[in-house]
């Protein structure tokens, strides 16, 4: 084999559109990164010592995205392919193919790329997709946000609390802290949230209203008395039912913005 022979990556599905300008080797004859993007082939010059995911990741696709990963023969013998993790030393003349992750994504079933998995199913949100928060809390899952935080404080609570980071920035999902992840593609919350639940196959098992939408926190029961003080005339003359949060104390009771909030749910297939 040849030692100055490139390794060919071959990249598929949504991991394409992620293939980075001006750090790519496109194969002869090709257009540039247009056609890069379009057939997902890379030639790559091997001329230092990398794993498989340095150079997925230098190449722009955060190891998040990748679903797996197969040492390819490339229509010699199929047999001969080879499922490999991360850790994969590249070599000369290799031919790589990088599969998207196939949804839905059980983060909590240990998986070749992701040997360690996480305990539940919990999620840290970026700034740049913060309203996907709400509605997810609003589904009652549990989603940590504040607009404060930054990759750093992200990654470090992925890693600690065992949470999906859930952004549309790419440097995020390539730090090293972070196991599982989603990079977001919906541009408006509502496709966000269908996306992240299509993605993770949370489908039919949501508690709504039992979280509050500013904190995250559960909400547990109140007395009507209890809060007495702070309830506006006409809704201490129409309700009864009453739930707080238990860290900022707001007070949240079926009022037409709870019924306008079924109301979407029904008209997404959420309710």
């Amino acid at each position: 084999m040849n030692n100055d022979e490139p390794a060919i990556f071959q990249f598929y599905g949504e991991l394409k559109p992620l293939l980075t300008p001006g750090e790519l080797a496109p194969t002869p004859g090709s257009d540039g990164v247009r056609e890069v993007r379009r057939s997902g082939v890379v030639a790559y010059p091997v001329g230092r010592e990398a794993s498989l995911k340095d150079v997925i990741e230098a190449l722009g696709v955060p190891h998040t995205e990748v679903g797996r990963i197969v040492l390819s023969s490339w229509g010699e013998n199929r047999e001969a392919d080879e499922d490999v993790g991360f850790d994969q030393r590249l070599a000369s003349g290799q031919r790589i193919e990088v599969h998207p992750v196939a949804p839905p994504l059980d983060v909590t079933r240990v998986h070749r790329l992701r040997p360690v998995p996480l305990p539940e199913v919990r999620f840290v949100v970026d700034v740049c997709v913060g309203k996907l928060a709400t509605l997810l809390r609003l589904l009652g899952l549990d989603a940590a946000y504040d607009r404060t935080w930054d990759d750093a404080t992200l990654a470090d609570m992925a890693q600690s609390e065992g949470r999906i980071v859930l952004t549309r920035d790419k440097a995020l999902l390539k730090r090293a802290t972070v196991s599982h992840g989603r990079l977001v593609r919906a541009h408006e919350p509502t496709g966000q949230l269908l996306e992240v639940l299509g993605h993770f196959g949370l489908t039919g098992s949501f508690k709504p209203f039992v979280r509050c939408l500013r904190c995250n926190q559960l909400l547990e029961p109140v007395s009507k008395a209890e809060i007495l003080h702070r309830l506006e005339p006409l809704t201490k003359k129409y309700h009864d039912e009453f739930h707080r949060c238990r860290a900022c104390g707001r007070i949240y009771w079926p009022g037409s913005h709870h019924k306008a909030m079924r109301e979407w749910l029904k008209s997404v297939g959420l309710d």
